[in-house]
């Protein structure tokens, strides 16, 4: 599937959160509505002076669903400054993504209030109309919050502050203050595990693809040695089982994303055996042969140390159930960027983080952008399956959003994305992510430090990734 299939669902989305503009002008014309960040099936908004009471969000509700059954026109031209341009009801209201053309081409789910604000939910396009009791998830939602006040605080709230921050040579303060961001969470994260060592024997990173658990786990490892722990790291990927083993998916290739293609009875084993102190043999997995090596690589636990475990199967509670909750640590990771182009134009995290995995795997992996465009679908859906639904079993979330990270990315980046023919079946993802790019003024990243997770994608870091 291309990308542009995957984004479609968005045009779905973008066109519902049109027609909430709309609807929020005509209701409460004195109000100004905020898009502050999306979420699991959907988008968390408030008013910016006030809160938003349960009473208001039934009415925007039902207006709202009477704007969709009315199946009104929705005019758009792409315009010179990025945007497109749409007319609904008299009103011009601008999009960074592509929209329907009517109203009645949106599949409506519903509003659910979440004090001060309300979250917008919607339906993916192969979805029914039904929409099930929600859950807000309350831990990425209070991550999300507190990266939005940090970012008020520094008054670097939209795209258009940082790019003045750049335009005035200040650069390197702004790389400063995001990269001493990272480390302070890093450290703090760092500490409580360490006020919890008695216990905890085994931590556990997960995180969607381009998220930077790689180099979070090798900073998380130094922390935590500045604070006496001694980390060693276990390799999930050792763990698979061998390939005639290995279940297929709906097409018939491998699904190594898929619970069952891993030997959860020996991972369990051997991790019971560690924290109880015992030797164990730990497998080593060879991905050319699809089999685990003759001899395996024999380790044990001492009391100061502590394991470290990377994998997307981290925080489902079925990896380990046999093991005591208390000696696992459960962090969950994710680029949840939080400039935002205008009150009504959100840089979507998903975007920010393919446009990572798109300059790394060129760089490091010897995948071109349109190749890594095609995969993305298949990502995405693997996220929503088998990451996204254990979210909020994680004790600690981190962020590794950067705020001068897609002023880094632009140079390496948009000359790829142009690269990719316009006959291709990407070429309509490919203009959104070039237009998207456009509005971040481009930043010289000889003064990124060598440890900060942008180099995982960018080049030149410390760690051996």
């Amino acid at each position: 599937m291309s990308y542009t299939s995957y984004r479609r669902n968005t045009s779905n989305r973008q066109s519902l959160v049109l027609g909430l503009i709309l609807t929020i002008k005509e209701l409460f014309p004195d109000e100004q509505l905020k898009i502050m960040h999306s979420i699991p099936d959907g988008i968390y908004c408030e008013f910016e002076n006030s809160s938003v009471s349960p009473r208001e969000v039934r009415k925007i509700e039902e207006r709202l669903t009477k704007w969709v059954k009315e199946d009104m026109p929705i005019y758009h031209r792409q315009g010179d400054d990025g945007f497109i341009h749409c007319q609904l009801n008299g009103q011009e209201l601008k999009s960074l993504f592509s929209v329907f053309d009517r109203s009645g081409a949106v599949h409506q789910c519903g509003l659910v209030a979440y004090p001060p604000g309300f979250i917008l939910l919607y339906n993916t396009l192969n979805n029914s109309d039904a929409c099930p009791l929600y859950v807000p998830p309350e831990k990425l939602s209070a991550t999300y919050s507190e990266a939005q006040r940090w970012v008020e605080n520094l008054h670097l709230a939209e795209v258009g502050d940082v790019n003045a921050v750049i335009s005035a040579k200040r650069s390197n303060e702004l790389i400063s203050l995001a990269e001493a961001l990272h480390e302070k969470k890093i450290s703090l994260i760092a500490d409580r595990i360490f006020e919890q060592r008695k216990h905890v024997r085994v931590i556990l990173i997960a995180g969607p693809s381009s998220s930077g658990k790689t180099t979070f786990a090798q900073r998380l490892s130094t922390q935590l040695r500045v604070n006496g722990l001694r980390p060693v790291a276990l390799s999930m990927d050792n763990y698979f089982l061998s390939r005639d083993k290995t279940p297929l998916d709906s097409d018939g290739q491998y699904d190594f994303d898929a619970f069952e293609a891993l030997d959860l009875p020996l991972l369990a084993t051997h991790l019971d055996t560690l924290i109880k102190g015992g030797f164990v043999e730990t497998p080593i997995y060879d991905f050319i042969s699809g089999s685990r090596r003759p001899r395996g690589i024999e380790m044990n636990l001492n009391p100061n140390e502590i394991l470290i475990i990377e994998g997307i199967h981290g925080l489902n509670p079925r990896l380990l159930p046999s093991l005591d909750r208390n000696k696992l640590f459960k962090i969950y990771i994710s680029a949840l960027f939080q400039s935002n182009i205008d009150s009504y134009n959100r840089i979507p995290t998903t975007e920010v983080r393919l446009i990572r995995r798109i300059v790394r795997d060129n760089r490091a992996r010897g995948i071109d952008p349109e190749q890594t465009l095609s995969q993305w679908s298949s990502v995405r859906r693997s996220e929503n399956t088998i990451l996204f639904p254990y979210q909020e079993e994680a004790d600690i979330m981190f962020n590794s959003s950067l705020l001068y990270e897609l002023n880094a990315l632009r140079p390496y980046a948009e000359p790829l994305l142009k690269a990719i023919p316009q006959n291709s079946f990407n070429h309509q993802g490919t203009t959104l992510l070039l237009r998207m790019l456009s509005f971040f003024t481009p930043l010289e990243t000889n003064r990124i430090p060598f440890n900060s997770i942008l180099r995982e994608f960018i080049g030149e870091s410390l760690y051996n990734i």
